[in-house]
């Protein structure tokens, strides 16, 4: 990039992994533009606040943020503690996205609907790369303005764009129409959203942790809540999955959720069917009639979509990308995270090198960079944009050597080229239910 080198570099995205980009471009002393499409930094993790991580503080926090934030007089948090989305939001996002390097760079209610090259589409091959891009946003103001940049970290998330409940990738027969019943995922059952739950049939549909997250928070609510009725369905032949190591689990936290799940399934409390592919939707007045690939229904009141989500491509239809054709990664990136044969613990730390695509300077990052894979960590996410911060500096060999910390396991790192095996116990950084859970954020 460094026809353009005068140019803003756009970080799409202000969540944890967009402001760890911008942090770390602004000690490459490169200019970010962060643009984010809700009202605040971390507006996808606003909407699960009210969930609490698996791994500590330590594991969520950026090297480059961190040190931004300690020059202003931060006070940060018990390293120890397991904080909750809204903590990780009040005490670590907010007063990053408050410094003023952060601040004059951000702006909110800023979607980004197109990236492109500057007067090419797609097809035009002749001086590609030593075009600059065009960032097309909607405004708060109603007005869609082009933005011209040097370069594009796309950490827009998956948050927006969730799978639906169908078997085979579609939605299922009749399940739009039953939109007014499918809540969101990772609803707060016993706060914001309580009336919605309380006394009724609830069906979870999902086999990850977000599903188990919310199974438990609804068991609460029925002891409360005379009348609430747990149904889980799940597409495979058990559950064993979901409950995981339990005591054995590296992370306490995850094997404790497991286990109390089992014996919430156990007692009766929660009314497990497994086997169950959703093929169709019925509306009725009162409620939903929910069908299965075999034949058999269950009846609910209201669903809860725990089945994971997909990246927006839409707005990258003009860029030349490269991804896997089964989880929609990275090409390069793909094999390793491909959910049938990995999990997080068996990703090998990578950067800017297997990020590329065929468009130069173009990277996706974060969870959108996993594409469909449910195994992503959010401390993958920083090392990721440490070294494509690099790259874009021109700094090669920084580039090419990535390292993740693991809490038990010490640090696992790949010097340019190298792969590596990162065994269980694993690092957590984003919400275990999110990132093994099949949702995300920013």
């Amino acid at each position: 990039m460094d026809e353009h080198s005068a140019l803003p570099i756009a970080v799409i995205g202000a969540g944890p992994v967009g402001l760890a980009a911008a942090a770390h471009l602004l000690e490459r002393g490169l200019e970010p533009l962060i643009l984010e499409a809700g009202p605040a930094a971390g507006a996808a993790i606003e909407q699960w606040r009210h969930i609490r991580l698996f791994s500590p503080w330590r594991y969520n926090l950026d090297d480059a943020a961190l040190r931004l934030l300690e020059a202003s007089g931060w006070d940060a948090p018990r390293l120890t503690a397991l904080p909750y989305g809204g903590e990780l939001i009040d005490n670590y996002l907010l007063p990053l996205a408050a410094l003023p390097g952060i601040a004059s760079r951000l702006q909110t209610g800023a979607r980004v609907v197109a990236v492109t090259r500057q007067g090419l589409d797609k097809t035009h091959v002749r001086d590609r790369d030593t075009v600059p891009f065009t960032v097309r946003v909607e405004h708060p103001d109603g007005e869609t303005r082009d933005h011209t940049v040097a370069a594009v970290i796309d950490a827009s998330g998956t948050w927006s764009t969730r799978n639906p409940l169908g078997s085979s990738g579609l939605p299922a027969i009749g399940e739009e129409a039953a939109a007014a019943r499918i809540s969101t995922p990772l609803p707060d059952v016993i706060g914001r959203d309580r009336d919605a739950f309380a006394g009724r049939r609830v069906l979870v549909v999902g086999s990850g942790h977000s599903a188990a997250n919310t199974l438990i928070i609804l068991a609460a609510l029925a002891r409360e809540e005379p009348g609430t009725r747990i149904l889980w369905a799940v597409r495979g032949a058990s559950a064993e999955r979901v409950y995981g190591g339990g005591d054995s689990d590296g992370l306490p936290a995850r094997g404790q959720l497991g286990a109390r799940l089992r014996r919430l399934v156990e007692a009766g409390t929660i009314e497990l069917h497994t086997g169950f592919g959703i093929s169709s939707f019925k509306s009725l007045d009162s409620h939903v009639t929910v069908g299965a690939v075999d034949g058999r229904r269950l009846e609910a009141d209201i669903v809860v979509p725990c089945t994971g989500f997909r990246p927006d491509l839409d707005m990258l239809r003009e860029v030349r990308l490269n991804l896997d054709p089964a989880v929609e990664a990275p090409v390069k990136l793909g094999p390793l995270i491909d959910p049938e044969f990995h999990s997080c613990g068996t990703v090998p730390p990578h950067g800017a090198k297997l990020l590329a695509h065929p468009e130069n300077d173009f990277y996706i990052v974060g969870m959108k960079s996993y594409g469909r894979a449910p195994t992503f960590l959010l401390a993958t996410g920083y090392e990721q944009v440490r070294s494509v911060a690099a790259a874009l500096a021109g700094d090669r060999e920084a580039a090419g050597t990535v390292r993740l910390e693991l809490p038990e396991t010490g640090v696992c790192s790949a010097d340019a080229g190298t792969s590596c095996d990162v065994p269980e116990p694993v690092l957590a950084g984003f919400p275990t239910e999110l990132a093994h859970g099949r949702s995300a954020g920013n």
